[in-house]
């Protein structure tokens, strides 16, 4: 989905006509909110991570590698 997105902003940056890329992305967007309602709609109660989770924890990982790699004195 991030590549859809990338390309219509690539378009509409360009001037370009995006409109089969952007009903792409609804189209996209419409999958995800259906899969989302039948995971709840089977039980599924746990909290979904976000984009900024994502990013978090990236970084998390991130200082946690060059902890361990940087020599200790």
């Amino acid at each position: 989905m991030a590549d859809v997105e990338a390309s219509v902003r690539d378009r509409i940056n360009g001037d370009r006509d995006c409109a089969e890329h952007a009903l792409a992305q609804l189209d996209l967007r419409r999958k995800i909110t259906l899969l989302i309602g039948e995971w709840k709609a089977a039980g599924g109660s746990d909290v979904l991570p976000d984009v900024h989770d994502r990013v978090r924890l990236r970084l998390v990982k991130t200082i946690g590698k060059a902890e361990r790699a940087a020599p200790r004195r």
